[in-house]
């Protein structure tokens, strides 16, 4: 990603949360369907990030996290990550198994099939809103799950990236549910290129 689009005014990030915003409407929609429960979704922050900061976002390296990873395929490649604190990963598995006390520290086979569900349909919602305000097809792979620190989800990431993607647009997530507030963030990780092809579509060139 080029110095340039590290340096984005304040209108192409008013753009970009204006994408991540209605991408928020469109999850907070479906995973309401999901467990038969309102969920309000809001985006407090957008900002652009060397990878290596990412784990800081999520309260530092060592924090333990659910990550949902994915490639996007299109005319504008990327990866998206969806990081979760472990505590909100189990909230919102077992809000959606409808337990009310969780009694193992551990996550099922059942429950990963799960938190996968949740990442396809966040993935699928903000990768939706994209579209809509590019016009390009994006097209999601196949998640992949990982429950661990946040900086080790991240250098496993980092070699399977290679030099495809060097920064992150974070879209900071907040979840909020009649109990209880879960917090989530959302990482688009655009290959070298797409950042540029992103602004560009929606009117707010580099």
């Amino acid at each position: 990603m080029s110095e340039e689009v590290l340096k984005l005014s304040e209108l192409q990030l008013d753009a970009l949360k204006e994408v991540g915003n209605v991408g928020a409407g469109n999850a907070a929609t479906a995973l309401s369907q999901i467990i038969n429960r309102k969920i309000d979704m809001t985006v407090p922050k957008v900002c652009i990030l060397p990878l290596g900061e990412v784990p800081d976002v999520v309260g530092g390296p060592d924090t333990m996290v659910a990550g949902v990873y994915l490639r996007v395929f299109g005319p504008a490649p990327g990866s998206i990550l969806f990081l979760l604190p472990r505590e909100s990963a189990f909230y919102l598995v077992d809000t959606l198994m409808g337990r009310p006390d969780r009694e193992s520290n551990t996550l099922d086979e059942m429950d990963q099939s799960a938190l996968l569900e949740i990442g396809n349909i966040l993935a699928g919602a903000y990768l939706n809103s994209l579209s809509y305000f590019t016009k390009f097809t994006l097209l999601p792979s196949i998640p992949a799950l990982a429950m661990d620190m946040a900086g080790a989800i991240l250098s496993v990431i980092l070699i399977q990236l290679g030099q495809m993607g060097d920064h992150a647009l974070v879209i900071e997530t907040e979840f909020t549910t009649e109990a209880d507030g879960v917090k989530g963030h959302f990482f688009l990780i655009p290959d070298p290129g797409s950042l540029g092809t992103i602004l560009a579509a929606i009117g707010v060139k580099v």
